[in-house]
């Protein structure tokens, strides 16, 4: 009987050992995952800028340009105002590195003339007029005859 009671305070000092560390990580990790969000929101960077485009197709250029450089978190261009949003990791990147990744797809942005060779190889909806206007205020502006 000694032996039997025995086996059974054992057993249950096990299971409280093992509740107690359980209780320890799920602890640790809600702490780890409210410092990592908290990291994220401080590095967390927003910036707008205009870039010269036409269409849909032009589009998916230009945010896969911004989107390949290391750090964006989200791109996305506006074909009216022809203007990009982009979300961003100042750790990892900045401002011009994503000017520069436009630019080399063939778009000009406020700061960077797009690559001639990669204009050259746009498709030809996707040919822009290099004086157009950015227009980030997304006005329509009505024309004097």
């Amino acid at each position: 009987m000694k032996r039997v009671i025995l086996s059974v305070a054992v057993i249950a000092a096990m299971g409280l050992t093992s509740c107690k560390d359980e209780a320890k990580k799920e602890v640790e990790t809600t702490v780890t995952e409210v410092t990592s969000e908290v990291t994220k929101e401080v590095a967390a960077a927003e910036i707008s800028f205009g870039v010269r485009g036409n269409c849909g197709m032009c589009k998916t250029t230009i945010e896969k340009a911004a989107n390949s450089v290391e750090g964006v978190a989200e791109a996305n261009w506006d074909v009216d105002k022809k203007k990009i949003d982009v979300s961003f990791d100042e750790t990892k990147t900045d401002e011009m590195s994503i000017h520069n990744a436009i630019a080399a797809s063939g778009y000009d942005t406020e700061k960077v003339a797009g690559d001639l060779a990669a204009y050259e190889n746009l498709p030809g909806c996707c040919k822009y007029d290099h004086d157009m206007q950015m227009n980030q205020s997304g006005e329509v502006k009505a024309e004097v005859h």
